[in-house]
């Protein structure tokens, strides 16, 4: 997102935590830029939390619009109560920060898990409703709980997109989010599962966020959720792609609803002895057999958004992955 922005022209001002190792960012950007730094630089980073709103206030001094990227990512359930914390109150802070100083305008990526689920395959859509159950995973609740609170800044004047992509394909922190595919079978992963769920490019994330906050669209899509996927994919069959794109053996063994059942007690058992966070859990594998599946398709009927195909982003994925180690000398 800062990358393309920085790009268009407008002037950006991001906010990190003082603690943050923006050594990823560049990263990130050299995937697509032998011009990297310099693109680096033209953005304007100001220390400040989500959580603490005075300093939100201070930093949205002259500010005409906002892209809400930032939220904890886990599926750990010891940082349930921190994710929740930060990906709720947090955008409640940002939406009653906005208010206050006036912002024209909001772009927040919340997430297909705060969307329902239907039955037998059926597509989820932006009106499928997201109803309370146990088997929701503390993510799910936040993004859920957090995208409420920019309706709720709806109903007090603020103009927002809500954007909902499905599992995004791109470079990233391979150790954590849909990142950590690419680095799990690098490392040798074994396993897959016979599910179905959409997948999206990065790419194509950051083209309609920026494309529906354009003046010109944003009059005629503003204050609606726009469901982002490109294709519903097995994981079996997503699994073997990014195996063949790096060069690695595919999984071969199912694991099966019995099989992933013992495995995440037997991680959380082996991490209440070790005090390592376990490497599998409940959360991770919950629904991993199931099939759903996602209609992307209102999107097109604001902006022209012709999506990419998801083999086309593994490919470009593992290419920036294998940069990486390459240069690592691994």
């Amino acid at each position: 997102m800062l990358y393309e922005l920085v790009k268009s022209g407008k002037s950006i001002r991001a906010l990190k935590r003082k603690s943050s190792d923006l050594s990823r960012v560049l990263q990130i950007f050299s995937c697509y830029s032998e011009n990297a730094n310099d693109i680096f630089e033209r953005i304007e980073w100001v220390d400040g939390d989500i959580l603490d709103y005075f300093s939100l206030e201070e930093h949205l001094t002259e500010v005409n619009e906002i892209y809400h990227c930032a939220a904890i990512v886990s599926f750990d359930g010891r940082d349930r109560k921190r994710m929740i914390s930060s990906n709720v109150e947090g955008t409640a802070n940002l939406v009653n920060a906005a208010i206050e100083k006036g912002v024209k305008k909001i772009c927040y990526v919340s997430s297909i898990s705060a969307l329902g689920k239907r039955q037998n395959g059926e597509l989820v859509n932006e009106s499928t409703n997201w109803i309370p159950t146990k088997k929701h995973s503390a993510y799910s609740e936040s993004k859920f709980y957090a995208e409420a609170e920019i309706w709720r800044g709806i109903e007090e004047g603020l103009d927002a997109i809500i954007v909902n992509p499905s599992v995004i394909i791109g470079p990233g922190n391979w150790e954590n989010s849909s990142a950590r595919y690419f680095k799990t079978i690098w490392d040798g992963m074994r396993f897959y599962a016979k599910g179905t769920t959409g997948y999206v490019s990065v790419h194509d994330v950051v083209k309609a966020m920026i494309q529906l906050m354009n003046p010109g669209h944003f009059k005629d899509g503003k204050n609606q959720r726009y469901l982002l996927n490109a294709e519903n994919l097995n994981f079996q069959g997503v699994f073997n792609q990014i195996a063949d794109a790096l060069g690695k053996p595919r999984p071969t063994v199912y694991a099966s609803n019995l099989m992933t059942g013992i495995a995440w007690r037997a991680a959380k058992l082996f991490s209440l002895f070790t005090g390592h966070p376990p490497v599998i859990t409940k959360e991770i594998v919950t629904g991993r057999n199931e099939i759903n599946k996602y209609d992307g398709s209102k999107v097109a009927g604001v902006i022209d958004l012709q999506y990419q195909s998801v083999s086309e982003a593994i490919k470009s994925t593992a290419m920036c992955f294998l940069k990486e180690i390459n240069k690592k000398g691994q």
